[in-house]
């Protein structure tokens, strides 16, 4: 029997663990994406932790991943509360069984792609316009397949790339979902995200640091969560020599242009953000944010209901990562999710080999994961909501850190997101 191909729209790190997992599941993957060139790892994105589920499935597909500098361990979940009068924090809640690891998003890109069989080609530069796939339901005769149009960005001329399947990884802003799924808009969460990378090589000594590690002494093997009034920020140390901070910041939607959710700032929001942050935070956290070189805004948004499917057209086309189920970073799930979305998708094809059996393989695909991920994004946005003091529930509830009780602060912990200790995979 002859390849089947399969074509992943994005090239993002939801894109290439899916042409890692049907790649070994015995298909060809043509990757189909708008960056002119891959990312070249320091320079790009930002911080991010993984799970050791999702350790793992990356481990079969990126050599010595786990075992070299890569990533550190996050082995504590902390969470304080900060007292912006005092410029003190007290701890909250402590969970040392937390064992993730934090990884820096540009370095795991540049891996997956570097590690990608030689069953996959990736079209850097290709714009995806649209796509076809015909009625039906994937049994029987019917072995049609998809085909997908690009703008190669270099040239004007527009292409077509044809396959036996289509895997939209094109991030929160699909247009594949927006297809099948019209009315499902994205949610905007109530509070948009600085974040920066702060790069310490060569300066270890100095005093920033020096006050970083006396304020945050666990850094490099603990996640930090620091609670102030109606806000709360994120602290953890990345490899070579890199921390990553997130402060999230309650106010209207934003106006954003394009399908980016990241927003250009200006030299006046960035230096009225670090005044805030001296007024909020301690000294040496808001020093820490004041010396990051190009800080940036993510404005936060989810699903606005957690996905109803994840496949469509009669097995032909299967949703994964932000594209299937955008979610709030709280629960750290983002990325997570996408690698067992893309090694659950690459098991059920595996498992159903004959061209007629896509749409059975797409809907074990979806019955494994869709309980996962409509959970843990439902999850996600509430313990966004309690840490930032916005309404929880329909009594009014609001989490306030300062008064809060020690049934309430448990529900800050890592650990209570839904299966935290493991999705199922099917094997």
């Amino acid at each position: 029997m002859g390849k089947r191909v399969a074509v992943v729209v994005g090239g993002s790190v939801a894109g290439l663990a899916c042409a890692h997992a049907v790649a070994e599941a015995g298909w060809e993957v043509v990757v189909v994406e708008k960056a002119a060139v891959p990312a070249g790892g320091n320079g790009t994105g930002a911080g991010l932790g993984l799970d050791a589920q999702s350790m793992e499935v990356l481990a079969r597909w990126i050599p010595g991943w786990g075992l070299d500098a890569a990533t550190l361990p996050l082995a504590v979940d902390l969470n304080r509360t900060t007292d912006s009068e005092a410029k003190a924090a007290r701890t909250l809640t402590r969970d040392e069984g937390f064992n993730f690891h934090a990884a820096h998003w540009g370095d795991l890109h540049r891996r997956l792609h570097e590690a990608l069989p030689a069953a996959v080609t990736v079209l850097w530069g290709h714009q995806f316009l649209s796509f076809e796939a015909p009625d039906g339901d994937g049994d029987g005769d019917d072995e049609r397949g998809v085909v997908a149009t690009a703008r190669v960005l270099r040239t004007g001329e527009t292409v077509e790339v044809a396959g036996d399947l289509l895997v939209a990884a094109d991030g929160c802003t699909s247009s594949i979902r927006r297809h099948f799924l019209p009315g499902l808009n994205l949610r905007y969460s109530g509070y948009s995200a600085w974040r920066g990378v702060f790069d310490f090589t060569g300066k270890e000594s100095c005093t920033t640091m020096a006050g970083i590690r006396k304020a945050y002494p666990e850094l490099g093997n603990c996640l930090y969560f620091d609670l102030a009034y109606k806000t709360h920020a994120v602290l953890y140390e990345l490899p070579n020599n890199r921390l990553n901070w997130i402060w999230y910041i309650n106010g209207p939607e934003p106006m954003l242009t394009g399908s980016s959710v990241t927003m250009k700032v200006s030299d006046a929001m960035v230096a009225e953000m670090r005044e805030e942050a001296e007024r909020v935070w301690v000294p040496e956290l808001a020093r820490l944010m004041r010396e990051t070189v190009e800080p940036f805004v993510n404005v936060i948004y989810d699903a606005g209901e957690p996905p109803p499917r994840l496949s469509w057209a009669g097995g032909r086309v299967a949703l994964v990562g932000d594209a299937a189920h955008a979610t709030t970073p709280h629960g750290l799930r983002s990325t997570n999710m996408s690698v067992v979305d893309a090694r659950v998708l690459g098991r059920c094809l595996a498992r159903y080999w004959e061209p007629c059996a896509r749409a059975r393989a797409l809907a074990e695909y979806e019955a494994a994961r869709l309980p996962v991920v409509a959970a843990q994004v439902l999850h996600a946005r509430r313990l966004g909501r309690l840490k930032q003091g916005l309404v929880v529930g329909s009594n009014g509830e609001v989490f306030d850190a300062r008064t809060a009780t020690e049934e309430e602060v448990s529900q800050l912990r890592q650990s209570s997101v839904p299966y935290f200790s493991g999705a199922p995979i099917v094997e």
